[in-house]
């Protein structure tokens, strides 16, 4: 069952293969015996990718909630409902991983010596149940979901730049005049060649001058931190700059509305302790650090 669900999540037996370290005849032959004890065909395998039949469909949900329920018997028996014990896989975007997690889960680590931690650091936004994923960092609303979701603040979308650059260009007094100033553009944040504002309810769609255009937050950072031109990233990333001088805050009056931070796992008749004391370790220490964003002209 294992392997079939590893298969379809790949999207190919040879994927399946390489994620569980086993060859490809073995997965092959695996599945082939599943479909030979079901009587029926689970999957067609085409050239690129597999597809499921209808029978397989209805059979891969079955087999997810059967393997839910074998791990948490497993759980049961090890004794991760009576102590914390076991490994804890946790996912988060990369930089708050990096600044604010990793942090928290040193400590925690040495506050429970029978925990072993997992960081996933990754801009998608990962599947917990099928990806066996214990805990999650999220930004933003949430969809309605079997989700349970542990509010710990909210972060802002900023504007800044560097003294150096702002003393040479000038500082922008509107949205409207990012259009005659060098901008380091963030692709996670910008739309296009603009970025979005807010003045009270209204919304701004200021058009920008991109200079230099980055799918990473630090090198966003880092390139405005060299005087490169005026960037726009979250709150958080830009903390210790802020506070140290090195960056300064800008239009801070059209900032949109805060984003909220979320600690989500999914829902489960018992949860384990190890969880349970992760939760209680760090969503307090994330809550304190999260605390500043809350209000403009701080990070």
């Amino acid at each position: 069952m294992s392997i079939f669900v590893e298969a379809v999540d790949a999207g190919s037996l040879s994927a399946a293969g390489r994620k569980l370290g086993i060859p490809l005849a073995t997965v092959s032959r695996k599945v082939s015996e599943l479909e030979t004890h079901l009587n029926t065909r689970l999957l067609i395998r085409g050239n690129r990718q597999l597809q499921l039949t209808d029978a397989g469909a209805s059979y891969l949900e079955d087999c997810r909630r059967i393997i839910s329920e074998v791990r948490q018997a497993e759980r049961r028996a090890s004794g991760e409902y009576r102590a914390p014990t076991g490994d804890l896989v946790i996912t988060s975007p990369m930089v708050f991983g990096r600044l604010y997690l990793l942090p928290v889960i040193s400590a925690f680590l040495k506050a429970y010596p029978n925990v072993n931690i997992r960081l996933i650091q990754t801009e998608r936004r990962v599947n917990l149940v099928e990806e066996q994923v214990d805990l999650a960092v999220r930004f933003g609303q949430l969809p309605d979901s079997s989700l349970i979701a542990k509010n710990l603040g909210s972060i802002r979308i900023v504007t800044c730049a560097s003294p150096a650059y702002l003393l040479k260009h000038g500082i922008p007094a509107t949205p409207d005049e990012l259009a005659f100033h060098d901008c380091i553009a963030f692709d996670a944040i910008t739309v296009g060649d603009r970025w979005a504002f807010s003045q009270g309810k209204s919304g701004i769609d200021a058009a920008i001058r991109q200079r230099l255009m980055v799918n990473s937050a630090e090198t966003a950072v880092d390139a405005a931190l060299q005087g490169l031109g005026v960037a726009r990233v979250l709150s958080y990333q830009v903390a210790d700059a802020i506070e140290n001088g090195s960056l300064r805050l800008l239009l801070n009056d059209y900032e949109q509305e805060a984003i909220p931070v979320n600690l989500v796992f999914p829902r489960q008749r018992m949860l384990p302790l190890k969880l349970r004391a992760f939760l209680d370790f760090a969503a307090p220490i994330l809550r304190e650090k999260l605390s500043a964003n809350l209000s403009p002209g701080t990070v």
